[in-house]
């Protein structure tokens, strides 16, 4: 499949064949699995303190004639420590169970839980291809709210030496993505409790910038909301399909797209 290259301008400069990659089938559950994989390796492992609720001296007897007994005192067999004593006279509240004051939770969460889920080296390059394919899908890249149909955007290599966001969202502009652009700046509160914990915006999905290694344009592209810059090499099915969704809307640089059939990356 043969594609435009544009140069800052918007203009056309010259054909570009596309490599292998984008000619793989769409597999949307593949591609979730990958997703959901790179999701759950990155989850935070989370759970109560391994002894909490069980610092207590709750161990009560209820054995007849012992020390400190309850054996017919007519009470429920809940695990009590001692508040006072007045002889062999004793007063208990009950610890440690679930269900009292300051008692263990039944079931709480374990921090030693493996999230993880494992996925098959083939299958993850067969994901990245396939999100990768989906990215010239004008449906697909519609359907996913992105306000641009004419996919894939290819830019020539002085892209990646732009240095100031303005000259990037300039050369955004010359392409038409003056409403994608527009759309990104609008943001939601979040619902729930997230508000507090220093998320309290909910933000649209970009257009995701694919460069063939590191340059000036990954600091300055990071500047507009929404946005995402990435070294070729270091796609995955995440970035390309975020929340399982394939379809987003990439810009490429010629140099990436070589660097992706030279070292025949992802096969």
């Amino acid at each position: 499949m043969k594609v435009d290259v544009l140069n800052l301008e918007g203009k056309k400069t010259k054909t570009l064949d596309l490599p292998i990659q984008f000619d793989e089938e769409y597999r949307p559950d593949l591609i979730k699995r990958a997703v959901l994989s790179i999701q759950s390796n990155n989850r935070q492992p989370y759970g109560a303190n391994v002894r909490a609720g069980k610092d207590y001296s709750a161990k009560l007897s209820r054995r007849r004639r012992k020390y400190k007994t309850a054996y017919g005192k007519g009470i429920s067999r809940v695990p009590r420590k001692t508040v006072w004593h007045r002889g062999t006279q004793f007063g208990w509240v009950g610890a440690l169970s679930p269900g009292t004051v300051g008692g263990r939770r039944a079931h709480p969460p374990k921090a030693v839980k493996e999230w993880s889920k494992k996925l098959n080296i083939k299958e993850r390059r067969k994901a990245i291809r396939s999100a990768i394919a989906s990215t010239i899908d004008k449906e697909l890249v519609k359907s996913r709210g992105h306000l641009y149909n004419d996919v894939p955007i290819i830019f020539e290599n002085k892209l990646e030496e732009l240095s100031k966001t303005k000259d990037i969202i300039f050369v955004m502009k010359n392409i038409g993505l003056s409403d994608e652009l527009n759309r990104l700046k609008t943001k939601k509160i979040r619902v729930g409790k997230g508000k507090n914990r220093g998320r309290k915006y909910n933000t649209k999905i970009g257009p995701l910038i694919v460069v063939s290694d590191s340059c000036k344009l990954q600091k300055v592209a990071l500047n507009i909301q929404g946005i995402d810059i990435v070294k070729v090499k270091n796609l995955n099915a995440e970035l390309l399909s975020p929340g399982t969704n394939p379809g987003r809307l990439v810009i490429w640089t010629e140099k990436a797209i070589e660097r992706l059939a030279k070292e025949n990356l992802f096969i």
